[in-house]
């Protein structure tokens, strides 16, 4: 009885040290991984069947996740509280604001180093088109914690989908992009990255004049780990496949 006891303790230890291990890499997973789908080179105008398929799926998530955030009701992405803010001050829509600010994104990449690829251009194409189809079909929650959930949820699905289409390696889009080129020139753990990127984009906006809710507070705070924990889940189950 005693030796079972210690059996089933041992099991349990060591079962708490690995989700422990799992939960440190999700928060201080410092690049991109590799697996056998992965494209060599972000340049790479022939990649192969499943790389491209996944590349989309993942992009497709990214975009799922945005339009659950949206639908919930409790506010939007950093980078569009900034297009607000940008397009309250110059007098321009959202739309181009948001244009103006992926250009000047892409700028940064020169001393960044960082390489455009097919996921480059279907970053823009594929996730606009994910929330423009998938929108009106989403809940639109009435009761609090029910927006809450599906604003969280929208978070988790954005991370998870960056976690794909980045390891795909088929050039990543520009706010991941300059995600990936400044954890290299500060050897930043890439939630930390992601985190204080969001963050400085929230409160450029907020000062602009764009509008902050609680949905996009959760974002700032949530989309780092959750992008770490789509890179992580994605690596494992490569792996074991």
């Amino acid at each position: 009885m005693s030796f079972k006891v210690k059996l089933d303790s041992w099991g349990f230890k060591q079962y708490f040290l690995d989700k422990m291990k799992i939960l440190n890499q999700i928060f201080t997973i410092k690049e991109v991984p590799s697996v056998n789908w992965s494209s060599e080179l972000p340049l790479n105008m022939r990649p192969r069947l499943k790389t491209l398929l996944m590349l989309i799926v993942g992009l497709f998530l990214f975009g799922l996740g945005e339009a659950i955030l949206i639908s919930s009701g409790l506010g939007v992405s950093p980078w569009t509280v900034l297009a607000q803010g940008l397009a309250l001050n110059l007098e321009i829509s959202i739309g181009m604001a948001t244009f103006i600010v992926s250009i000047v994104i892409l700028a940064l990449w020169i001393p960044l180093k960082q390489t455009p690829g097919i996921g480059t251009v279907l970053n823009a194409i594929i996730i606009a088109s994910a929330i423009d189809l998938t929108l009106p079909y989403l809940p639109v929650p009435e009761m609090f914690l029910l927006k809450l959930a599906q604003a969280c949820l929208g978070i988790m699905i954005v991370g998870i989908g960056s976690g794909i289409y980045l390891i795909s390696n088929l050039g990543p889009g520009p706010r991941d992009g300059l995600m990936i080129g400044l954890q290299k020139k500060t050897n930043l753990s890439i939630p930390g990255i992601r985190t204080i990127i969001e963050l400085t984009a929230v409160i450029a906006g907020w000062i602009l004049g764009g509008i902050v809710g609680l949905g996009t507070v959760l974002f700032v705070i949530g989309i780092g780990p959750c992008v770490g924990l789509g890179l992580t889940l994605v690596k494992r189950i490569s792996q074991n496949s």
